[in-house]
């Protein structure tokens, strides 16, 4: 009977710890979030952070590409164990409302393969999975890790084998972690960059100051452990918030001639040396200067993306017209001007 009874106590005692154990479990831990905390549904929000920009309007859509053989990565993954950035940079977009985010990662194989269950037969006839139903990615946006590194005061691991030094320091026996971030974004259609951004961020472990304060009941000491991927995390939201206040006073690089052409650097012996290019635009000015004697000319061209000035003695008749030109060496050749429309500019421009 006795050993039963004491059987029977341990059971309940391990019960009764397991229940408490339960109790004291919390769901929403403030002490467990990052800077990319809450939820995201189409335009809207909830708990965001309050620090992050916010756009009136989605700039577009977007796909997120991580480069898994970088340095950067490898060194994400296997020494300091942290998952993928991916999912938090969606969240971050989505939250923003500055883009509406599209699966070009590993969601992908799901998506293709309910498409490969439609074209087997297996799916119901109206489970509408047809062609034509993807939505493309207007702009791929590219994380960096550029630096980062755990207890800089020289305890613990440092990144500099793949970074090179990383600025640390000590204080009063204060450690610290910090990150730094770039995040690229890249228009898909051409290919060029539209914008990138660094961002940084650092958490202070106060290891060595937890005796201090643990007597008068402070409990600084419970941030000696904060996780370096909550460091990573804010560097990145620092980075998109960078990025979306860059995009914001966004202004289009323009170049003489049109991007790709051969640009304004001209290289002695190479292909663009000499190279003829056609364009049509509109003579938008004719200015007769007298002190030159010569006739300076503007031509716009007609998809706006240009402006060429150039000055010739000899007055050409068409003012506000539509021409097609030849642009030599980045000069136009008023020779080659040929008339195309008359008063282009009063019919469309004005």
């Amino acid at each position: 009977m006795r050993g039963s009874f004491v059987k029977m106590a341990v059971s309940l005692s391990a019960a009764m710890l397991l229940m408490s154990g339960c109790a004291q479990m919390q769901m929403g831990s403030s002490k467990a979030q990052t800077t990319a905390t809450g939820a995201a549904a189409g335009a809207t929000s909830q708990n965001a952070n309050k620090g992050l920009e916010h756009c009136s309007r989605p700039l577009g859509t977007l796909a997120i590409h991580e480069d898994t053989k970088a340095d950067w990565y490898h060194y994400l993954t296997t020494n300091w164990h942290l998952p993928s950035t991916v999912p938090v940079l969606k969240l971050l977009a989505q939250q923003s409302n500055c883009f509406v985010v599209v699966e070009r990662g590993k969601g992908m194989k799901d998506i293709m393969r309910e498409r490969e269950l439609m074209q087997s037969g297996e799916l119901r006839r109206r489970s509408n999975f047809r062609k034509g139903q993807l939505v493309a990615a207007d702009y791929t946006l590219i994380p960096s890790i550029t630096f980062s590194a755990k207890n800089t005061s020289g305890i613990g691991g440092v990144v500099g084998a793949f970074f090179g030094s990383v600025a640390g320091a000590v204080a009063g026996g204060i450690k610290t972690s910090d990150a730094s971030t770039v995040l690229t974004l890249v228009d898909n259609r051409s290919g060029v960059q539209i914008a990138a951004a660094e961002g940084s961020a650092r958490n202070i472990d106060f290891n060595l100051l937890g005796g201090l304060f643990g007597g008068v009941g402070v409990g600084v000491g419970g941030y000696s452990n904060t996780p370096e991927g909550k460091v990573i995390v804010a560097a990145f939201t620092d980075s998109f918030n960078k990025l979306v206040r860059a995009l914001k006073q966004y202004k289009e690089q323009r170049v003489q001639g049109g991007l790709g052409t051969g640009g304004a650097l001209g290289v002695q012996g190479s292909e663009n040396s000499g190279l003829v290019q056609t364009y049509e635009g509109v003579m938008v000015s004719r200015v007769y200067n007298p002190k030159t004697k010569m006739y300076d000319y503007t031509i716009i061209t007609k998809d706006r993306s240009a402006k060429f000035t150039f000055s010739s003695r000899k007055k050409i008749p068409y003012k506000d017209d539509l021409v097609r030109f030849n642009v030599i060496d980045g000069k136009v050749d008023p020779s080659s001007i040929k008339l195309l429309e008359r008063r282009y500019y009063q019919k469309y421009w004005q």
